[in-house]
């Protein structure tokens, strides 16, 4: 039979080390339950709570932390299954074992999209137990950015920022310097102004936009004009215009840009590029109302593939960065301590769309 260890230590002074660590951040979109756990882990790690000692019980952490008893009990389930801790009837949880080094890390998402999603998934899979993950999300706002960076709980050993903004981003490098630049990493795309030896995982979005469209010329050949859905006030950047623009000057398309969906009258033989999910199904609904039929009188091609293009209509032609590998470049940089800059591979789905 297991016999379970239990420190002679006192209960009360190791209670109120450990409470003292565990800081709760209400601005973070990581369950709280996580942060209680992984606040834990990083006592063990320091050594506040050793294997055998003795820790608060749910009632007790609760009331100190004020958050719900739900939330502490989840918190520990989470480290009774990573067998961290243990349990004794009538005694209570106690350290199982000790903890090596965790990276903690900080996610700053500009949005919640299935793209991004699919970034983080990625990120944290490849990470797996080597890190501890705490997600943000700002809305692509340069204020809410700021006021998330200077009300950060506890310092972190990498920042991944994703630096894309609807208005202020000639304030994203002074914003993003408060930030160590040997724990910062930028995904999608540089800032100009931030210096330093740090690893970006990028996408090039002027030459990624222009050899998508460059191969499959042919089927966009039956279309006589070409529009980029480029929504006024949007974080996209301004590449991916030059990009689109560069495509059909070289190649004699007729072309415009369409900032506002809602006012684009829908005409035969025209082939949409849209950037935005709302935009996608703004147009398929307008498209519908007129009678017409995608594939054949008009294009559709959407930026960045997600699971559920391939089985709209007969399926939506993408032009898209392999997001699950700059989650995996990313935890790649992390894990190696890489400074280098990596562009992620875009690529082409043709669907029936076009």
């Amino acid at each position: 039979m297991e016999t379970l260890y239990i420190s002679s230590r006192a209960r009360g002074t190791i209670n109120a080390a450990l409470i003292k660590m565990i800081k709760i951040n209400d601005f973070s979109a990581t369950p709280k339950y996580v942060q209680v756990a992984d606040a834990i882990v990083e006592a063990i790690k320091q050594k506040v709570v050793e294997i055998g000692d003795a820790l608060p019980s749910i009632n007790d952490l609760s009331y100190q932390l004020q958050i719900a008893r739900d939330t502490v009990e989840k918190g520990y389930r989470k480290l009774r299954q990573e067998e961290i801790i243990k349990s004794s009837p009538g005694k209570g949880y106690f350290v199982a074992k000790e903890q090596s080094f965790r990276l903690r890390t900080a996610v700053f998402l500009n949005k919640l999209s299935a793209h991004k999603k699919i970034v983080y998934d990625a990120l944290a899979a490849k990470l797996g137990n080597e890190a501890s993950i705490d997600l943000f999300v700002y809305n692509s706002d340069i204020a809410q950015l700021r006021t998330l960076l200077q009300n950060l709980s506890q310092p972190y050993d990498y920042y991944v920022v994703f630096p894309y903004f609807k208005e202020g981003r000639e304030k994203a490098a002074e914003v993003l310097s408060v930030i160590p630049t040997d724990k910062l990493l930028l995904l999608g795309r540089d800032v100009d102004g931030v210096h330093g030896d740090f690893p970006i995982v990028c996408e090039n979005h002027e030459k990624d936009i222009y050899e998508a469209l460059e191969s499959i010329r042919e089927p966009l050949s039956k279309y006589s004009m070409l529009k980029l859905v480029f929504p006024d006030n949007s974080d996209y950047p301004k590449t991916i215009i030059k990009g689109f623009y560069k495509f059909c000057q070289e190649y004699a398309f007729d072309h415009l840009l369409v900032g506002d969906l809602n006012e684009e009258p829908i005409e035969k033989e025209t082939c949409y590029i849209n950037l935005a999910e709302d935009d996608l199904f703004r147009l398929l609904d307008k498209v519908s109302v007129k009678g017409l039929e995608i594939g054949r009188d008009i294009g559709v091609i959407s930026y960045n593939e997600t699971p559920l293009k391939k089985f709209i209509l007969n399926g939506i032609t993408t032009i898209s960065t392999d997001f699950r590998l700059m989650g995996e470049y990313a935890a790649t940089s992390i894990l190696d301590g890489l400074k280098s800059r990596l562009e992620v591979p875009f690529y082409t789905v043709l669907r029936a769309s076009v």
